[in-house]
């Protein structure tokens, strides 16, 4: 049982779900009732994706009706738009829970998630390397 700082017996504040010789007591399979893909639409959420509250959420009644976990994310979203990756670190959850969380957030519409763009799109090296040569002459 975790305790305080002061040794009063009382479970330190935010260690409700954390047990030090036991782990997490709630194990991820819970908080996402046993599914391992984000959504019925299987969506793919790369780790540097960007997630924001989207502008027009549903109302605070469905809010309400979310798990601890997703109203966790919504809150970290709605501070900064932030990546996959940093959600899942600030949360300190596995990075396969979060993406499962997320596609419930998302097919909710309480969050807007913009992909990085693919590799084959951004400029080619040369033509950046021109643009920088002709910066540097003026």
């Amino acid at each position: 049982m975790n305790v305080d700082s002061t040794g009063d017996g009382q479970p330190a504040p935010g260690s409700q779900w954390y047990d030090a010789d036991a782990g997490p007591l709630v194990r991820p399979y819970a908080m996402t009732g046993g599914r391992t893909k984000p959504g019925p639409s299987n969506v793919r959420f790369d780790l540097i994706a960007l997630v924001v509250v989207d502008d027009n959420p549903p109302g605070g009644a469905e809010e309400s009706l979310l798990g601890p976990e997703h109203r966790a994310l919504l809150t970290q979203c709605r501070a900064e738009t932030q990546s996959v990756a940093e959600l899942a670190a600030d949360a300190d959850l596995p990075i396969g829970v979060v993406r499962v969380l997320l596609g419930d957030l998302l097919e909710a519409g309480f969050v807007k998630v913009s992909r990085p763009v693919p590799p084959a799109q951004l400029p080619d090296e040369r033509i950046l390397r021109e643009v920088i040569d002709g910066l540097r002459a003026l």
